[in-house]
């Protein structure tokens, strides 16, 4: 009883439209109310010590770095290496995106920024070229979630602090999962690209390759810095992100000059407005978080899934399932705000390391921004491309199918995500 509660509290008021963050506040009044414990002292309390979290302060600094990217020349001259350097080769522009992407997941860490930046710099070109429409706009949305899976993330630092989990172990766990995602990318963009006819962009020297290298070297720095700095102990993950912030603001003002004084006032405003809707999130969700552990809803969901705690993969399974679902309906902010407090009583007593059981479940909320209806990344390539949302989901399938293949293998294989960040951790 008490979950359909909170489900039809939280689901009711979103069908009507009523924005994510209220809806959550009323799931968690609902919830007192039926409990008999309604307070409004204790809501206000909730909704600020929600916020009031020193690793929710790296969120307003890789916005503003995300931001700082795409207006003052990094974006760009990332996409212009990756063009030197496989641009000329058969579906080469696919390639360049995937490339792309992966670096520019390095330095924003959110996959709404790098659809902007890859939709604009790169889908103009790929449909001069002859690609399908569907097809160039189905790969960028699906190359762009990349983002919230290679550190810096603002999911794992969203899942770290509502999960108790180290940030920091969950950034290095996240980079050779985030670069098996861009290898069944790269598969997948092979076998579609033989099927098309198009114009290939001419061999670069090998001089403009150095030249568009040593252009781009300092865009390519910074997601060394972060993951040297990490590994190492050199600054937090709360303090990658001041990092971040200012190391890009140098570069776009001082070394490449295209981010003048009078245009930072408008970068600082959509850095905070994104940042502001995220917050306002996380706030609101400390204070459902908050019934969910004193009604007890893991207790409940566990009982309901009690056949399957004995079997890691099994449970696993199922709540990837469930993930996928949700995703379907819901923004990746929310999800993980909404579920995690859910999920990880459940995690912890199947026995479960709660870094590998959030680099899955990021992953799958990274794929459910190009599931629709509600995929932010979706609507973002569509608004760029002019394409309507069921032309946009044909191109996206093959790539959705090669992730989906690939969060199977990571459920099915621990190995992978965890040999991997047992060797960066050392």
């Amino acid at each position: 009883m008490t979950v359909a509660i909170f489900l039809g509290a939280l689901l009711g008021p979103m069908a009507l439209g009523v924005p994510i963050a209220f809806a959550l506040i009323v799931s968690g009044v609902a919830l007192m109310m039926y409990l008999g414990m309604f307070d409004a002292q204790i809501v206000a309390q909730n909704v600020l010590n929600g916020a009031d979290s020193f690793p929710l302060m790296a969120v307003p600094f890789f916005m503003l770095a995300g931001e700082v990217m795409n207006t003052g020349g990094l974006s760009r001259r990332i996409v212009a290496l990756a063009m030197a350097l496989v641009g000329h080769i058969r579906g080469g522009l696919g390639f360049v995106a995937i490339f792309a992407a992966c670096v520019l997941s390095s330095l924003s860490g959110s996959a709404v920024a790098d659809a902007a930046a890859l939709g604009t710099l790169l889908l103009p070109m790929m449909l001069k070229s002859g690609h399908d429409p569907a097809r160039a706009g189905g790969l960028l949305a699906s190359a762009s979630i990349i983002g919230p899976i290679i550190p810096p993330s603002i999911g794992f630092i969203l899942y770290g602090v509502v999960g108790g989990v180290s940030i920091t172990k969950l950034f290095l766990a996240g980079i050779f999962p985030g670069l098996l995602i861009a290898t069944a990318l790269c598969v997948t963009w092979l076998i579609v690209a033989s099927k098309e006819q198009f114009s290939l962009p001419p061999r670069q020297s090998g001089a403009v390759r150095f030249k568009a290298f040593l252009d781009s070297i300092w865009a390519l720095m910074l997601p060394l810095i972060i993951i040297v700095g990490l590994k190492f102990g050199v600054f937090t993950p709360t303090e990658a992100g001041v990092v971040a912030a200012v190391y890009s603001l140098f570069v776009a003002m001082v070394v490449y000059r295209e981010l003048p004084p009078a245009q930072l006032f408008h970068v600082f405003v959509a850095a905070a407005k994104i940042t502001a809707v995220v917050m306002f999130l996380v706030a609101a969700a400390a204070v459902s978080a908050w019934l969910i552990t004193v009604a007890d809803v893991p207790g409940d969901l566990a009982a309901l899934i009690e056949p399957l705690m004995g079997n890691q993969t099994l449970l696993l399974l199922a709540i990837m399932v469930l993930v996928v679902l949700v995703g379907t309906a819901m923004d990746m902010t929310p999800t993980i705000l909404i579920m995690t407090p859910v999920l990880m009583p459940i995690i912890k007593q199947a026995g479960i390391d709660p870094v590998y059981f959030g680099v899955l479940f990021i992953i799958n909320n990274s794929i459910g921004l190009i599931t629709p209806p509600v995929g932010t990344v979706l609507n973002v390539i569509c608004g760029i491309s002019k394409l309507s949302m069921e032309e946009l989901m044909k191109g996206v399938m093959p790539f959705l199918i090669a992730e989906l293949i690939v969060l199977l293998l990571l459920v099915l294989f621990p190995q992978l995500v965890m040999v991997p960040v047992s060797w960066l951790g050392h």
